[in-house]
């Protein structure tokens, strides 16, 4: 098999694409720093928040989970930008004329994709759910001026095989829930339950303490009633768990995130769309990087008249198209219509199959 040589050529694709496609994120984040900086400005003022804080806590950040969740829109572009002057200076046309057939022409692109979609998957997993945390933690200190209050309703939790816990409602603000009930089984059969009117959560010993409660025991067709005043134990489970905020997830590695799926299916929640919805966007989404690269090659790659603000306004429709169709269908997998998986790949497929057609399309 002929080994891959890269070329002047290729390089020259590689910088153009790379180049292009930074120089646009950078310029692209600073106007949105701008903007959140007016918006969140009297907040931060009255909130007493330390320059070097809103910078390194915040905006540091911020700047990661902003260029990420917009690299699919930033790479069409760059791609569409670059190679739509390429097309209008005969460059590509010099290309293709010399030998370089378009499905070599497209090897460097894919090169600067992988790189992107590397870049995309690293951020994803390793380094924003990090960024995330922080910008959370600087977020409750200085931007929410007061505790939020988190009040559940009707909780319905399986903490452990075989362990259901209920609540009919919990305060976060005091870490107190009312008409609390466990229930442990054994082969699918109740073996314990015990019912109280209150629980509370004591920091300092780390357990729950548990007010006018009673115990049914069940010994085959025998009942052990135990009764009192107040019990402590320890249950795994915390206050955080009620706390959490819903877009807790994106501040969790791959591994805590994989980790917080099977607890929450252990514990029968209802919204685990929500978190298998984030595991899978962080494959699918850096995948696009090449869908969205050939369809920005097969369109942008022919010289038109009046040069590029026809293509780069068909480039901005497509990438917008591809963001918008991906939200709309995360609302079905949210809503448990769809899959997850399923959900966050139906863009990706329907795009392929578009870029398939603009690239048989495109000139040779």
């Amino acid at each position: 098999m002929k080994k891959l040589q890269l070329t002047i050529i290729d390089w020259y694709i590689i910088r153009k694409f790379l180049g292009t496609f930074f120089f646009t994120i950078i310029l692209i984040i600073l106007i949105a720093v701008v903007f959140d900086i007016s918006e969140k400005l009297d907040d931060f003022m009255e909130s007493h928040a330390p320059l070097n804080k809103i910078v390194f806590d915040y905006y540091l950040n911020f700047i990661p989970y902003f260029a990420v969740l917009f690299s699919p829109l930033f790479t069409f572009i760059s791609v569409i930008y670059f190679t739509s002057r390429m097309a209008y200076n005969t460059e590509i046309t010099a290309i293709l004329s010399s030998g370089v057939s378009f499905r070599r022409l497209l090897i460097p692109y894919f090169i600067s994709a992988f790189v992107l979609t590397l870049f995309a998957f690293l951020l994803n997993n390793f380094v924003i759910p990090h960024a995330t945390q922080r910008k959370m933690q600087f977020e409750e200190v200085y931007y929410y001026h007061s505790p939020r209050l988190v009040s559940e309703r009707n909780i319905h939790k399986q903490i452990e095989p075989g362990v259901y816990i209920y609540l009919e409602s919990f305060n976060t603000l005091t870490n107190s829930g009312r008409r609390f009930s466990i229930e442990k089984y054994s082969d699918g059969i109740l073996i314990s339950k015990l019912l109280s009117d209150n629980i509370q959560w004591d920091s300092t010993l780390n357990k729950w303490r548990i007010s006018n409660y009673y115990i049914r025991n069940y010994k085959g067709d025998n009942q052990e009633i135990i009764s009192g005043l107040r019990i402590d134990t320890t249950l795994t489970i915390t206050p955080e768990e009620f706390r959490r905020r819903d877009d807790a997830v994106e501040a969790m590695n791959l591994g805590e995130l994989n980790q917080f799926i099977n607890e929450q299916k252990l514990q029968g929640t209802q919204n685990i769309n929500l978190s298998l919805l984030e595991k899978h966007k962080r494959f699918s989404f850096p995948f696009s990087a090449f869908i969205l690269t050939l369809i920005g090659v097969s369109v942008s790659s022919k010289k038109v008249k009046g040069g590029i603000g026809m293509q780069l306004g068909l480039g901005l429709l497509i990438s917008f198209s591809y963001i918008v169709f991906m939200q709309f269908s995360s609302q079905f997998a949210i809503s448990g219509t769809l899959s997850p998986l399923i959900a966050v790949w139906i863009p990706n497929i329907l795009f392929a199959f578009i870029a398939v057609i603009l690239f048989r399309m495109a000139p040779r």
